[in-house]
């Protein structure tokens, strides 16, 4: 739910803060999330009150001709990151564990990378913190592409993490996911696109390593 509200916010402006419908219909989609989640209302109403009391979630009262209560993610302000950092935070909340070629191609719509070796210096930034918010869970079985995680991400959403969250940032434990289903076209063209991202980072690195 954190991790949608940093979504939307960087993705979206336009349309944020979010309404509660809203909210969970960004929860509840069926691509760019792993798992897929079914949430209803009381559930995100809940998470929501638990995330205020944590402070990492504002409710905005009506005003200036809106006619509900609408809710924003502080968790820039209370970790003191950027829209960058923050990018990445949502997606590792989002899809779990990640390999910094997908981590670029799914932060696209939220934050500019200059290439994969400047999104990793801002994954090192985030791990080096007194209070790590990311870090790299290595290969997983026959992959060459390490991954990372984040220990804000709910438990069980990021299956090769086992780290505790930061003091001051708990995690909501979200309910069983709806059973699985096939990922839909813009999920494969984002898996695509990734591998071959990652294809053009270790033909460049060869590249180097003969010299040009």
């Amino acid at each position: 739910m954190l991790g949608a509200l940093v979504e939307k916010g960087l993705a979206t402006p336009q349309q944020y803060p979010l309404t509660i419908n809203a909210l969970q219909s960004a929860c509840n989609q069926t691509s760019n999330r792993e798992p897929v989640v079914s949430y209803d209302e009381a559930t995100v109403l809940a998470a929501l009150h638990e995330l205020k009391d944590q402070k990492l979630v504002r409710f905005v009262l009506p005003s200036h001709g809106r006619s509900v209560v609408r809710y924003r993610q502080v968790l820039d302000e209370k970790l003191g990151l950027d829209a960058r950092p923050c990018a990445i935070l949502a997606v590792l909340l989002l899809r779990g564990t990640q390999t910094v070629g997908e981590l670029r191609i799914r932060t696209e719509r939220m934050a500019t990378f200059d290439s994969l070796d400047d999104l990793e210096h801002q994954l090192e930034f985030l791990g080096s913190r007194e209070e790590p918010l990311a870090h790299n869970v290595g290969r997983r079985p026959g992959q060459k592409e390490e991954r990372w995680g984040t220990p804000l991400a709910p438990a069980g959403g990021s299956p090769d993490s086992d780290a505790a969250a930061p003091s001051g940032v708990g995690t909501i434990t979200a309910p069983a996911p709806v059973p699985d289903r096939d990922d839909d076209l813009w999920s494969a063209l984002d898996e695509l696109r990734a591998e071959v991202a990652e294809l053009r980072h270790e033909v460049q690195e060869l590249r180097d390593n003969l010299g040009g």
